[in-house]
């Protein structure tokens, strides 16, 4: 038996990559005495859950009564809903008293940050919510999927949301309605494109969708609003700004938009309609703010499509590479007329993209003759000036089609010298590393890489913002859709143009504002925050879980066994140590054998008879083993103690 013991030891001292077989540690143990066991303490953990769970409640109920009786203040509370499918980083608030007669404006994302965007309008118990975005990932959430808002307020006042109203098609626009109509299921109005691309989250999320389709110049009433689609120009078809006329006064909420004197579908923002709303009064207005830093004009879409046919003029010969964002419909319809008029075929590359042009061919917001498109497949029979292939991945997102042809991952089409390829689009602040290491990799594989003067954005600049705020000469200012610096710099653009400083304030996330005729002002705050979503759906976690990920992602895992006798405490054999992500393989033996002997020396004090509770043995096992790695290492990793009794 002890030889075994020695020779298994032996096995296990590299640690990195060697297999397991946890049934032999002890020649006394049961497999199905251990089920049974695991199950029984399984229930019993569910039970003393459950009572936790209500004295939580209990205890918030009294926290919740107390705060009534004192002034409202802006404590941190715990969040109350640890039993959702999200990882919900909110702020329990005390309630948030307005005055009688008022219209309380909630916001729950899209301020302080880009992407997310989402505002609630509140008067009199009736609600109308206002977009429904999602953001992406940031590095320090590892596997999660996107994030939306915490609309927490919203679902505890369901009875109270009348509709939501959709500015345009863009994910961070639309991207959480799936999970949103989930919990609350209200009439969606939006454009025509909008809705399609809702539509087909419907397909792939299967959530219940009511929606109503509405064009410009359309007045919906809903409850006490009535709400005026507004054209503006973006980089989607559809797009619309939304005059709220509400009990206080009007509401004008830009959306995403800019100012194109030659758009590509012929339809200009419409100014007149806008400065009308300006000259009855606009008591409050809420503008975007993405490029508020930026002087001067937006260029025009159009001016884009010039430049790119200028490209394929000069690469008459060569194979024609175009990757940009999904979701920017008109620069695809430019990339496909070029394709046309310099008689090439169309592959597309990428699910969102294939999806977006197949809604906007759909409801005829561009027509093309579907014999243009080939399947990727077919690519190979044609000759490269025949082919112009139309990409999604401008960011380097790395699972996207263009990262994938860059590194030669893409088994269907094979970057070569004669490509062409032509990135139109800006890279987003952060993406910049990825989007440089596409560009090397194209260049290893003999492509040239275009992405000067290849784009135009589809958001307002300085000069644009004073036109919208110079037409409707609002009351009261609140700039949106921003990180602070550019709410903060469209707040002094507000100002410059008139607006008094009193009356302009820069919106956070949970904030409610109080707005009357008289007065605007902050009013505390609602729940609020991120949801995490992880899977296919709302994923099963809490904070801990992605603490958990980032501590595996940096320092690694050390798994500790143990097998001890059940009757006499000791120790069966050697403690078994598996490292994975931890320490190179060069230097697992001596470290791994230093780290037992360290681990023995502290159990040797250990009575296993007397353990009244797991924690005590994991304590026992983390504490040395911690110190040790850390002084021999520098690095922390995530230590698993597993204890089997023989």
């Amino acid at each position: 038996m002890r030889e075994k013991l020695n020779r298994r030891a032996k096995t296990s001292q590299h640690g990195e990559g060697t297999p397991i077989n946890l049934s032999v540690l002890s020649a006394d143990f049961k497999p199905q005495a251990y089920k049974n066991k695991l199950a029984m303490q399984a229930k019993k953990h569910k039970s003393e859950q459950k009572e936790k769970n209500q004295e939580n409640k209990k205890s918030q109920q009294k926290t919740s009564k107390q705060n009534k009786t004192k002034s409202p203040g802006l404590a941190l509370l715990q969040s109350t809903y640890t039993d959702e499918k999200v990882l919900n980083k909110a702020n329990s608030m005390p309630k948030v008293n307005v005055k009688a007669g008022a219209l309380k404006v909630v916001f729950l994302g899209g301020v302080g940050e880009i992407g997310k965007n989402m505002t609630a309008l509140e008067f009199d118990n009736q609600i109308i919510v206002i977009d429904c975005g999602l953001s992406f990932p940031s590095n320090d959430m590892p596997g999660i999927d996107v994030v939306i808002p915490d609309y927490s307020y919203l679902r505890d006042n369901a009875d109270k949301v009348k509709g939501v109203f959709i500015t345009h098609g863009h994910e961070d626009h639309i991207g959480a309605l799936p999970y949103f109509l989930k919990e609350v299921p209200v009439m969606v109005y939006g454009t025509k494109l909008t809705l399609t691309l809702i539509a087909n989250k419907q397909k792939e999320k299967h959530f219940d969708l009511k929606s109503k389709t509405v064009k410009a110049g359309d007045v919906v009433k809903c409850g006490c609003f009535s709400v005026e689609f507004v054209r503006v120009n973006h980089s989607i078809a559809g797009a619309c700004a939304l005059s709220i006329t509400t009990p206080v006064g009007v509401v004008f909420h830009t959306g995403d938009y800019k100012i194109d004197f030659e758009p590509i579908d012929h339809k200009m923002i419409d100014l007149s309609r806008i400065a009308e709303i300006g000259k009855k009064g606009v008591l409050c207005m809420m503008g975007e703010s993405t490029n508020c830093e930026k002087e001067g004009h937006t260029p025009s879409e159009s001016s884009v499509g010039k430049t790119l046919e200028k490209i394929f003029a000069e690469n008459i010969s060569r194979r024609i590479f175009v990757a940009t964002f999904a979701s920017n419909i008109y620069r695809v319809q430019q990339i496909i007329e070029l394709a046309v008029k310099y008689g090439r075929k169309v592959a597309i590359v990428g699910r969102s993209m294939l999806n977006n042009i197949e809604a906007s061919m759909r409801i005829g917001e561009f027509s093309f003759d579907k014999e243009i498109f080939i399947d990727v497949e077919k690519i190979k029979k044609y000759d490269d000036k025949e082919i112009c292939v139309i990409s999604t991945g401008s960011q380097g997102e790395p699972a996207s089609a263009l990262s994938r042809l860059a590194s030669g991952d893409f088994n269907r089409i094979e970057i070569g010298p004669n490509d062409t390829v032509i990135l139109s689009s800006y890279p987003i602040p952060g993406n910049e590393s990825s989007v440089n290491r596409v560009i090397n990799n194209l260049y290893k594989r003999g492509a040239v890489v275009v992405s000067e003067n290849v784009h135009a954005s589809g958001h307002a600049c300085k000069e644009e913002l004073k036109t919208l705020i110079s037409l409707l000469k609002p009351k009261y200012f609140m700039p949106v859709h921003g990180e602070y610096r550019h709410l903060k710099i469209h707040s002094s653009i507000a100002e410059s143009l008139g607006v008094f400083p009193e009356n302009v304030v820069i919106p956070e996330i949970g904030m409610v504002v109080e707005v009357t005729k008289n007065h605007i002002m902050p009013k505390g705050r609602v729940t609020s925050g991120e949801r995490l979503v992880d899977g296919l759906g709302m994923g099963d976690i809490q904070s801990d879980v992605l603490r958990e990920r980032k501590l595996l992602s940096e320092d690694g895992l050390c798994v500790v066994v143990v097998t001890v006798n059940a009757e006499s405490g000791e120790l069966v054999s050697e403690p078994y140590l598996i490292t994975r992500g931890f320490i190179y393989s060069e230097e697992a033996e001596k470290l791994v054998e230093e780290a037992k002997a360290v681990l023995i020396d502290a159990l040797n004090d250990f009575d296993f008879k007397e353990m009244r509770d797991f924690n005590e043995f994991r304590n026992a096992v983390r504490k040395p083993l911690r110190n040790f790695f850390y002084k021999q290492t520098m690095r922390t990793p995530m230590i698993l103690p597993i204890i089997y009794k023989g």
